[in-house]
């Protein structure tokens, strides 16, 4: 039999390791528990409190009813079953944590057998190592849904452009009906500059989100470049028979901000009130207001529905309006456009009716004064 006082000893170490071990568990971003070899509850931290939305445990509880998991096929899971199986240590990040409240958040699960308690008697049980990772899966599936998109609006006018190039090197090998030729090439043409907006929009969507688009502020004589902008549009309102016009309040003075950025901002308004307006016209207006300038792009085209509305600024979005299927677009514009505006430190309005045509409004505030 020991002395007591190496008894006392021991007894005092292994209370220190015991400590020193919950101290490190606690500090742990992740949330850990440590179950026996019957599945009940033995150590857990506070991260792990947080995950599993509760505010205290209870050692001994049973496993299986503080975790409720589903697989990525929506079916349920038996924690108890799946620790009791683990005989090597494993991971998952397919599993999803089930709430009271119907909610549920995408969880990272490891599960490791080992000893719980000290030398060869020692208990044996599970550390469960929790993380939520819903944030994470969500950029994940963004990504994704990126890449099928893109890949898909690339096809397209890739197989347009090459069909229209062979068909033209045809014609010109068999018949070198030069109409025939031109027509091919022209829509060729047509397709290569589609994919080129689309790069230009990608391109702007990189450096946005990766937080690498400056603001270069400068003087903006605001008479002119609504004139200029008007003017540069004029040939492609023309070609569909529309007019096109600027409304300009003589009471404009100076702007300062970033021309790069509103002049893409409204050419993208402008491109796409040319794009879905078949009769009518297209109006470009600014007026004066304090401390800024108001610029509203009006069409007398297709409108937008109020479902649509709601959606327009996200990402890869295109109505199921057949009119707007029937032309080309990436769905990328005006997510673009809403991100340039907001380093802009404005927002934009829109207000449109279902075949009554629609206004793209931004206000667009003095970002210096002259000095």
């Amino acid at each position: 039999m020991l002395p007591t006082k190496i008894v006392s000893t021991v007894n005092k170490s292994a209370r220190l390791e015991h400590e020193r071990l919950t101290s490190l568990i606690n500090s742990m971003a992740d949330g850990v528990i440590a179950v026996d070899e019957h599945g009940r509850l033995a150590i857990y931290n506070g991260a792990a409190l947080n995950i599993l939305d509760v505010n205290t445990l209870k050692p001994g509880m049973p496993i299986g009813s503080l975790m409720k998991l589903i697989d990525k096929n929506n079916q349920p899971v038996d924690i108890v079953e799946l620790v009791r199986d683990t005989k090597l240590a494993t991971s998952n990040r397919d599993y999803r944590l089930s709430y009271g409240d119907g909610s549920n958040i995408n969880l990272y699960l490891s599960i490791a057998p080992v000893h719980l308690g000290y030398g060869k008697n020692g208990q044996h049980g599970h550390v469960l190592l929790l993380r939520d990772i819903t944030h994470e899966k969500s950029l994940e599936e963004e990504r994704d849904e990126f890449i099928s998109v893109v890949s898909h609006e690339l096809r397209t006018p890739i197989a347009i452009a090459e069909g229209n190039i062979s068909n033209a090197q045809f014609i010109t090998d068999k018949t070198g009906d030069l109409a025939a030729v031109k027509k091919a090439l022209q829509e060729a043409h047509n397709q290569i500059l589609f994919l080129s907006d689309m790069i230009n929009d990608l391109s702007t969507l990189s450096r946005a989100e990766r937080g690498k688009l400056t603001l270069e502020v400068e003087p903006i004589n605001v008479h002119e470049f609504v004139t200029e902008l008007a003017a540069n549009y004029e040939k492609d309102a023309a070609a569909k028979g529309l007019a096109i016009h600027a409304v300009i309040d003589p009471k404009l003075e100076v702007l300062y901000s970033s021309k790069l950025y509103v002049r893409e901002i409204l050419q993208n308004f402008i491109t796409n009130a040319i794009k879905y307006t078949e009769k009518g016209s297209v109006e470009i207006a600014a007026k004066a207001k304090t401390d800024g300038v108001v610029f509203a792009v009006t069409d007398t085209g297709i409108g937008i529905s109020k479902s649509d509305q709601e959606r327009v600024y996200d990402k890869f979005f295109r109505s199921e309006d057949f009119r707007t299927r029937a032309t080309n677009g990436t769905g990328l514009g005006l997510y673009v456009t809403m991100k340039l505006a907001r380093l802009l430190h404005t927002d934009i309005s829109l207000t449109s009716e279902l075949n009554k045509g629609s206004t793209f409004t931004i206000v667009v505030p003095n970002l210096a004064q002259a000095k």
